[in-house]
């Protein structure tokens, strides 16, 4: 069984600027980047192969943009993942979910 490689809760999922959850998860596992309510609903999953990730250009906040199955979702980030370490990180939980996106594409490309 593959271990998580990133895994973000308290997670506001915004389509098309209106709010999926105010409370979401951000998932990476196995290849694939699930988006969850709070109660664990699925809002979407693909392969991580499939969904572009960035940084939104003009946006205030730990946010970054992921598009799913052609959905462009806005997701802002808490300070905090459970995936990251309990001290405090130079580096906010967009920019490690985006290095998870990056380093997942990485393990599944050299199939």
């Amino acid at each position: 069984m593959a271990e998580t490689e990133f895994d973000a809760r308290g997670v506001r999922i915004e389509k098309n600027l209106r709010s999926v959850t105010r409370a979401g998860q951000v998932l990476i596992k196995d290849g694939r980047l699930e988006l969850l309510t709070s109660n664990g609903r699925e809002i979407d999953s693909a392969p991580v192969q499939s969904v572009r990730a960035g940084r939104p250009w003009f946006t205030d906040g730990d946010q970054a943009r992921a598009t799913v199955n052609g959905t462009r979702y806005r997701l802002t980030l808490a300070e905090q993942d459970a995936a990251a370490p309990a001290a405090p990180s130079e580096r906010g939980a967009a920019s490690r979910f985006l290095d998870a996106i990056r380093s997942a594409r990485g393990r599944t490309g050299k199939d």
